[in-house]
């Protein structure tokens, strides 16, 4: 940005996965109507992916994340990174209740890829920076927003410590779930703390994994093993374990020894002898939700608008259903009423009503899933293994949860 104030059509706040995505799905959107996108991060984008590395971060892509990605014209770069999940297995620690999902059931070539974020952010980095229809202002921070008669007023600033104002018909707020703007906006979060931390490293283990991931429900919440490509002859997969408040600290400060025994307790012998785990991360899991989604010129994408459990990996799949479902309305908005028309708040309202069903399900499916294989009343234990017994033999009841955990509505 050279002028000390601009106007576009929509300006992104926050060039993360979501916000990327969002932006690219909405460049490939623009039909006559071109519409001026910028995106700000306060990041510098990085597009190189750097060394492998056994602790690097990965994120579970469903089904239908891979058809957005496909259809965006982004997955043929992603692919040779992706490791894909052929199989999901269930099951509820110390109980006779299991279930096993297969790519087959629903005949498709996989249920999912799991994808390291270096290579994921780093496709994403680059096409952003590449596209002719999209703007880029990074590093740089937004100092304050403000509602105006035609949309949003936003004050970035840049590395050069510069301000510009810049004048937006919509405003998507793509930051986090610690979003300062949103709190300066007085967008009120619902909060619903699990009690939980995620502690999250990747693991080595004896067996290959051969495109098997893990769920498995214990007595302190679910354990995920995701599989990852296997690097230095070492079987690799993501770890996520759901630890009680009470006892992360410790879980997470043992010995790698101690940590690898107490894995292996949890979790079993299906994929062998754990051998290695790696950096250990703690977050404490808190379900939120805004309170609102849309006003005029403004719309709230990610986790500001919902933060999930991350049992079934539904929260950066929701996201990206909502990124979609976005840039369409808002590529039929300008090309039937022209850009100015893209912060319109009946058409805000249509987009978030035609996505509420979607989000109170994928909400209600993660939440109650972790509520119900926490709790450690008997009979709810027997219930909940009959659910995964009857689930296992009924094709209709698999088709379901496959589809869900797939992101296919």
């Amino acid at each position: 940005m050279t002028d000390k104030t601009q106007h576009y059509d929509v300006v992104i706040i926050g060039g993360g996965l979501v916000g990327g995505s969002f932006a690219l799905l909405l460049a490939g959107q623009n039909r006559q109507q071109s519409l001026r996108i910028l995106l700000v991060d306060a990041m510098p984008l990085a597009t190189a992916a750097g060394e492998p590395d056994f602790d690097a971060r990965s994120t579970a892509l469903s089904w239908g994340s891979h058809l957005i990605y496909r259809q965006a014209g982004l997955w043929d770069d992603l692919a040779s990174h992706a490791c894909a999940i052929k199989d999901i297995h269930v099951s509820d620690r110390g109980h006779f209740g299991a279930a096993r999902l297969h790519n087959t059931d629903v005949d498709v070539p996989a249920l999912g890829f799991v994808i390291e974020n270096r290579h994921l952010a780093a496709t994403l980095n680059k096409r952003l920076l590449e596209h002719p229809d999209i703007e880029v202002c990074s590093p740089a921070s937004v100092q304050r927003v403000r509602h105006t008669a035609t949309g949003m007023q936003i004050e970035v600033q840049g590395q050069d410590q510069v301000a510009s104002t810049i004048d937006a018909s919509l405003m998507v707020l793509a930051d986090g779930g610690r979003s300062d703007i949103c709190s300066q906006l007085g967008i009120q979060l619902e909060r619903k703390p699990y009690q939980q931390h995620a502690l999250i490293c990747n693991v080595a283990f004896e067996h290959p994994h051969q495109g098997l991931a893990f769920e498995r429900f214990t007595d302190t919440g679910p354990l995920a093993v995701l599989p990852l490509s296997d690097t230095e002859q070492e079987h690799r997969g993501a770890l996520v374990w759901t630890v009680a408040e009470q006892e992360a600290a410790a879980i997470t400060q043992l010995p790698e020894a101690g940590f690898l025994h107490a894995l292996q307790e949890r979790f079993g012998t299906r994929l062998g002898r754990f051998t290695r785990a790696g950096a250990r991360s703690l977050y404490p899991l808190t379900l939120m939700l805004a309170r609102e989604q849309i006003r005029p010129g403004l719309v709230l994408l990610g986790n500001v608008a919902h933060t999930l459990h991350p049992v079934a990996g539904q929260g950066l799949n929701l996201a990206l259903r909502d990124a979609d479902a976005l840039a369409q309305a808002l590529a039929e908005q300008a090309e039937t009423h022209g850009a100015a028309a893209v912060g319109d708040y009946l058409m805000l309202e249509q987009y978030l009503q035609a996505q509420q069903s979607d989000q109170n399900l994928t909400v209600m499916f993660s939440d109650l899933t972790t509520r119900l294989f926490a709790n450690r009343n008997p009979a709810m234990a027997a219930g909940r293994n009959l659910g995964l017994l009857f689930m296992d033999v009924m094709p209709p009841a698999k088709q379901w949860f496959a589809r869900q955990a797939m992101g296919l509505r």
